[in-house]
């Protein structure tokens, strides 16, 4: 059946989103009259706190879920601890995994292939470098980013571990192809795990226990050749034992989309760094994520309008 569903969002995707509640079979309504309520404004916690306070004009008491834009709910942390048992939480949880997914490797093999010297060269340099062919590969992380990045680690043929909360397979069908070789592990095998691995990737979501998981004991046991990335968030890594490592080449380098403090400030250390090669947090930009917003939400409406499972569950004690 139909549903009443209200949208909260910038200009610049209204029409976008409008459509996606409509085509997804529910009727677009004021906030005071919702059931469901699409919040697509990812930095302004305060203006769903207005929304869901008995006392605004806008609240509904009629409202049972709440989508949010993106995979990452930090930034309503504070709202989710109020109202976490008085709505029905989603957040784009899995929506941008293959663009992420895709910058990860592309840090990677930039990385390996020591792009990073090669960009700044005014003259011919000698030949450096190593293959991502036959690499041991650590995703910490095992959800829909690490999902994504193994399906394009097949093709060379990586040794691939992946540290995940609980040790159950992936939510994919995989065709082994060549020496490719996937092993699961629960997070007691990390230590031994990074004395193997040749890249170390952080697809994880920020929690309390994963905050600085990769710290100056962490650092000081990966290989020298060992390239660390990181598309997840930038508290997952101590930044000043990091820039120690690489300071003393004691890891070869680090691939960051994300950087703790963020923005980076433009006097900050890791900018001098050689062996460190850092992207403005944009491995997924919003050009390229509203098509893939759409969708979900599309197929959450739908599924909302006929009771069923909704995507992405936010689990606000566990903070993700």
């Amino acid at each position: 059946m139909s549903r009443l569903i209200s949208l909260d969002c910038s200009k610049r995707v209204i029409s976008q989103l409008e459509n996606a509640i409509k085509e997804g079979g529910a009727e677009l309504v004021a906030h005071n009259k919702a059931e469901g309520l699409i919040f697509a404004r990812p930095f302004k916690p305060e203006r769903l706190a207005e929304i869901l306070d008995e006392n605004h004009p806008d609240y509904s008491p009629n409202l049972e879920w709440i989508q949010l834009p993106y995979a990452g709910i930090e930034p309503f942390l504070e709202v989710l601890a109020q109202y976490k048992k008085k709505y029905k939480w989603t957040c784009g949880k899995g929506v941008y995994a293959r663009p992420v997914a895709e910058m990860a490797l592309a840090l990677m093999l930039a990385g390996f292939r020591q792009l990073n010297t090669y960009i700044l060269a005014k003259s011919w340099e000698a030949p450096i470098g190593e293959n991502l062919i036959g690499a041991t590969v650590l995703i910490i992380g095992g959800g829909g980013i690490a999902e994504e990045l193994v399906k394009l680690l097949l093709p060379f043929e990586c040794n691939i571990h992946i540290v995940r909360r609980h040790k159950r397979p992936l939510g994919i069908s995989l065709n082994e192809t060549g020496a490719t070789k996937i092993e699961i592990h629960t997070p007691e095998a990390l230590a031994n795990l990074y004395q193997k691995a040749d890249s170390v990737v952080l697809a994880l979501s920020l929690t309390k226990e994963t905050e600085n998981i990769i710290n100056k004991k962490a650092l000081s046991v990966m290989k020298k050749n060992c390239w660390l990335i990181n598309v997840a968030r930038g508290k997952h890594i101590d930044t000043n034992a990091l820039v120690e490592a690489l300071s003393t080449d004691a890891i070869a380098g680090a691939g960051l989309d994300v950087t703790e403090p963020e923005p980076l400030p433009d006097d900050h250390p890791l900018w001098n760094l050689p062996n460190c090669i850092i992207t403005p947090h944009t491995a997924n930009t919003p050009e390229m994520g509203i098509a893939l917003l759409v969708d979900r939400i599309k197929e959450n409406v739908k599924r909302f309008c006929n009771s069923e499972e909704l995507l992405g569950p936010v689990y606000p004690d566990l903070r993700y």
